[in-house]
């Protein structure tokens, strides 16, 4: 059975949510003056830090992934043409890139806990 943390699964749950929300509002507000790439990668980063928090020995190689793939649906849901927002694989890529930063922090530092349990 995995463990979860609660408290950062309903944090992970409401920022998917909101995530999800603004991404297929026809017109969202804006929230911070900063540009498109920089929203996808906080947003993104944001659901990485959490699902890892959220789920500490889960399978970061999975979280990754299904991150991943939550990004390409949303950019294959804003080509909806009634939902008047542009498609543009640059965002998703930016998603990625994001997603596997925020692991590979996360793979040292569940390393190095790892260690530290063993007494290195």
């Amino acid at each position: 059975m995995t463990q979860v943390r609660v408290p950062f699964l309903f944090a992970l749950i409401v920022a998917l949510v909101f995530a999800i929300g603004m991404a297929v509002m026809p017109h969202p507000p804006q929230i911070a003056d900063v540009g498109d790439k920089w929203q996808h990668m906080t947003a993104f980063g944001t659901l990485t830090l959490l699902s890892v928090l959220a789920f500490p020995y889960g399978s970061l190689l999975r979280i990754g992934e299904r991150l991943s793939f939550l990004g390409a649906m949303i950019e294959v849901v804003q080509s909806i043409p009634a939902l008047h927002r542009d498609c543009d694989i640059m965002d998703w890529v930016a998603d990625t890139a994001i997603i596997v930063a925020v692991l590979l922090v996360a793979r040292l530092l569940r390393g190095r806990r790892l260690d530290t349990r063993r007494g290195h």
